[in-house]
């Protein structure tokens, strides 16, 4: 197994060195390489994804991604900004199905901005799909209107697209998922409004004639995020695209008490993947000891189990994390009173003791000394 490790930007290099602790805890034998990747890349190289990175990301099993960007790179030509790395690679690797959990843990559910009964058990799996859509479509770029509201004025424009096999094949893994789970998908789209999501919501329906054994509903966006808020239980596989996914995504992570706690994994078609937390860079935070390192965690668990054929070994992560979070310990984000706050480096430290089987009463203690 060869993993490549991209750490990147501001917290990205904390979060990344505690979650590759955890994995040496667990004596699996794996070769593992560290490049350069985002605005660290771009003051190094002049290039956020440097081909030297590309080609580690390609030979590599998997890849272990921290997080990039830094408000000092605002500035740069679009291309060179640090989050085109993590577009170019998704692009470059095919990675086209995005897989963001939302899991409310037992021990953090006065964490939620939600009352304890509307999460306590919440587990819903959110699938975007990353490689269409607003974010990739052409033409785009900006211009001096020749019609519309103001001809003669500067504007600025993207396109929406998708074809349909790029729908087909993110509905198939949706409705694959839901069979693993709950089976039930939701589909959002915003079929009122745009051409694009009308095209989504029929080639949706036509995959699904596929899937008889799993309940399919559709939802527009806004009416997702209402009932995100207002019942999230209700939700089980939820599928969409590549925008609307961005921002339900991360308002599914503050329902599990903190972006901290999501992780994500983004594969291509024969399960390779890029495993990173949802959250960013927080570059406001970056070298103070205080990040929450679980996302990156838990993502390291992903990709034991997506791309590594290695369940057991992300089942003992998973537990891990379990174990921590019923000790007490809380990083700055998730911490509330009665629990015990502790450090970046002492929470991987914790996980690492669970992962070899160290009491709930030893995880204190450790982190104590």
């Amino acid at each position: 197994m060869k993993i490549a490790i991209l750490p990147g930007d501001g917290i990205g290099t904390e979060i990344v060195a505690e979650a590759v602790k955890v994995l040496k805890a667990l004596d699996l034998q794996f070769e593992s390489e560290q490049a350069l990747v985002g605005g660290a890349a771009y003051e190094a190289h002049g290039h956020p994804l440097p081909e030297s990175t590309l080609n580690l990301a390609k030979a590599a099993d998997a890849v272990l991604f921290g997080a990039v960007g830094d408000w000092k790179y605002d500035k740069l030509e679009r291309a060179l900004r640090p989050e085109q790395a993590i577009l170019g690679l998704r692009k470059h690797l095919g990675l086209f199905a995005n897989f963001r959990p939302a899991i409310c843990y037992e021990q953090l559910t006065h964490a939620s901005s939600l009352k304890p009964e509307l999460v306590a058990g919440l587990d819903i799996l959110i699938i975007r799909e990353l490689t269409g859509d607003i974010y990739f479509g052409q033409p785009r770029g900006r211009r001096v209107a020749v019609d519309g509201h103001f001809p003669g004025a500067e504007e600025a424009f993207d396109t929406m697209r998708y074809s349909k096999p790029e729908i087909e094949r993110i509905a198939h893994i949706a409705f694959q998922a839901a069979r693993k789970r709950g089976k039930k998908v939701t589909s959002v789209d915003k079929a009122n409004v745009l051409e694009t999501f009308q095209f989504w919501k029929d080639v949706v329906t036509e995959v699904h004639a596929q899937y008889s054994d799993v309940e399919l509903e559709h939802m527009y966006v806004d009416n997702a995020a209402m009932q995100l808020v207002k019942a999230p239980k209700k939700f089980d596989v939820v599928v969409t695209g590549n925008m609307f996914g961005d921002i339900l995504s991360d308002e599914a992570a503050m329902l599990t008490g903190s972006i901290g706690m999501l992780p994500s994994a983004s594969l291509d078609r024969n399960n390779k993947g890029l495993y990173e937390p949802s959250h960013g860079s927080a570059p406001d935070i970056a070298g103070k000891g205080i990040a929450n390192p679980l996302a990156t965690i838990l993502s390291a668990a992903m990709m034991l189990r997506f791309s590594l054929d290695q369940a057991e070994a992300a089942d003992r992560i998973e537990s891990a994390v379990r174990s921590v979070l019923s000790a007490g310990l809380r990083t700055a984000d998730i911490w509330s009173e009665g629990t015990q706050k502790v450090s970046t480096r002492d929470m991987g430290d914790a996980v690492v003791a669970a992962v070899r089987g160290a009491s709930v009463k030893t995880i204190t203690t450790i982190t104590k000394s």
